[in-house]
């Protein structure tokens, strides 16, 4: 299908300008959301009568998105979520999750203009694109952590992926973990010992009676 573009759409064109797009994208995006026509004699008729316009309200747009960049941009944001040992999430931190956390710090940012190829599934410090327009770009860094703390050793240039990391290199350290289960309930080693004992008597009577 051929359109009529009413705003710059990156690997496309600029304003103005008539592009041959899959009729999906057209029919499913382009068009509906306004950022394109239908490309015939009354709709080229129309455009060139609105064209001052349309110039006009997407250089405000345009401005209302730099402002909003020059404020996000390079920014490191921390977000806490759970995760395991190995800096894996218990979930996931997605589009809709960076557009809130943004919006709640006082960046209006909607979930579409994340440029997250896929959620974010790992503690770490991870880079996003934010396409505030069609012409203006900025990226932020997210600190993926467990807890502020976690945060601030990452800041400072730490792998915290793994339970080396998290515990220290050290055996005192690694062996205290042994003293609680998969769940991180704590085992009582006398309780286990005292457990124990019982099977052994039988044993030991049946010897006193064999004796």
């Amino acid at each position: 299908m051929k359109v009529i573009l009413l705003e710059r759409i990156a690997k496309l064109g600029a304003i103005g300008d008539e592009v041959t797009v899959k009729d999906g994208f057209a029919r499913n995006y382009l068009l509906p959301t306004g950022r394109a026509l239908r490309a015939n004699e009354a709709n080229r008729a129309r455009f060139e009568a609105e064209r001052e316009h349309i110039e006009a309200r997407n250089a405000e747009r345009k401005s209302a998105a730099s402002e909003v960049a020059e404020g996000l941009d390079g920014k490191d944001f921390v977000v806490v979520r759970s995760a395991g040992e190995t800096g894996q999430l218990y979930g996931s931190v997605s589009t809709r999750d960076i557009a809130d956390f943004l919006t709640e710090e006082g960046f209006r940012v909607g979930r579409n203009q994340v440029d997250l190829k896929q959620p974010i599934k790992t503690i770490g410090l991870h880079e996003v694109d934010i396409v505030l327009h069609p012409e203006v770009e900025t990226r932020i860094t997210l600190n993926v952590a467990r807890s502020a703390d976690e945060a601030e050793r990452q800041a400072a240039g730490e792998d915290l992926s793994s339970a080396e990391a998290i515990y220290g290199a050290n055996e005192d350290a690694f062996e205290s973990l042994a003293d609680f289960d998969e769940d991180g309930a704590p085992i009582d080693s006398d309780a286990f010992e005292e457990g124990a004992a019982p099977e052994a008597a039988p044993a030991e009577e049946e010897e006193q009676a064999t004796a």
